[in-house]
């Protein structure tokens, strides 16, 4: 009898399956990526193999157009404003200046944010209702990732009691990272010591400024311009010989001591989906924002020499990636 039901089963699941209708690409599909950094975009490798997983081919059934801004605000209108006079399906942007400028200059084509806190930035009403002409994936972990950093730091060095954190007033999602930070810190019994960051490309006196404070480790968070300039950032922040967490694994491939953060390479193959959503009739206002699902744990063995720290081998045993030299 057993036997019988399963056989029928089987049957009724074979038949559902043949009579699903396939899921094929959108043939002549046109996107664009609108980016405020550089050429140098690691995660767009993750982005096209999320397409091509979807059966996208760049050049074949999809176009694909890039723009860059290399790092300059007053770059970015006249950027969206090529973008406007395309016919394009959708755009996917990387930071809020780019969202805001592809609006002001069209309302109407579609916005895939990716790597950002849509939320907090104001570009989107709700994770589940995004409301508007953007959706997309946030890289907003909620609202204790910095405490989460925090408390690898503490794993990986027990007797540091006071950590300095870099911040700016005047991004949204740095005071959402402040609170978070300031929160994990009075967990942990740790003194947080947050550094205002007033000018920007300041870095070295900034960083240096942070010795005032006499901390036992440095706390910095991530953003656009930090990423643009993460190798000088680097270096600066060696100066102080104490140990630095970062946000993304770029600044431990560029000499940083670990980075604790979200998985950038899994939300940009995420965005793939969204995309293929929207070309076939999605609306924006109608996908949820998703959420990161994936965390990296990075560690640079030579940085830690090069300041004279030790990394514990828990630790260790927990990184997704130790550069030894």
């Amino acid at each position: 009898m057993i036997r019988k039901i399963l056989w029928l089963l089987a049957i009724l699941l074979l038949a559902h399956v043949q009579l699903a209708p396939a899921q094929h690409p959108v043939k002549n599909a046109r996107i664009e990526f609108l980016f405020f950094g550089s050429r140098d975009q690691p995660h767009l490798q993750s982005f096209h193999h999320g397409l091509r997983e979807l059966g996208y081919i760049e050049g074949n059934n999809i176009s694909i157009e890039y723009r860059y801004a290399g790092g300059k605000s007053d770059a970015l209108p006249s950027l969206a404003a090529e973008l406007a006079a395309l016919n394009l399906d959708l755009i996917v942007t990387t930071t809020p200046n780019a969202t805001r400028a592809v609006l002001r200059a069209s309302g109407r084509v579609p916005i895939v944010a990716v790597g950002f806190d849509p939320i907090a930035t104001g570009l989107a009403k709700s994770l589940a209702a995004p409301g508007g002409n953007v959706t997309g994936l946030s890289s907003r972990a909620g609202p204790d990732m910095e405490g989460k950093r925090l408390d690898v730091l503490k794993e990986a060095f027990p007797k540091i009691s006071a950590v300095a954190m870099l911040w700016n007033p005047e991004a949204a999602q740095l005071q959402l990272a402040l609170d978070s930070a300031k929160r994990g810190a009075k967990a942990l019994g740790k003194q947080l010591r947050p550094f205002e960051v007033k000018k920007r490309g300041r870095y070295r006196s900034n960083l240096r400024s942070t010795e005032k404070l006499a901390p036992d480790a440095v706390l910095i968070p991530g953003g656009p311009l930090l990423t643009l300039n993460s190798q000088r950032i680097v270096r600066l922040a060696a100066e102080l010989r104490v140990p630095a967490m970062y946000q993304t694994r770029k600044f431990v491939e560029d000499g940083g001591l670990m980075a604790y953060g979200v998985a950038f390479p899994d939300l940009y193959k995420r965005a793939a989906i969204y995309v293929d959503k929207i070309l076939k009739g999605a609306r924006t206002a109608d996908l949820p924002v998703e959420l990161p699902m994936k965390f990296e744990l990075f560690i640079n063995l030579k940085a830690a020499g090069q300041i004279g720290v030790k990394i514990p081998p828990n630790v260790l045993a927990r990184a997704d990636m130790v550069i030894k030299q």
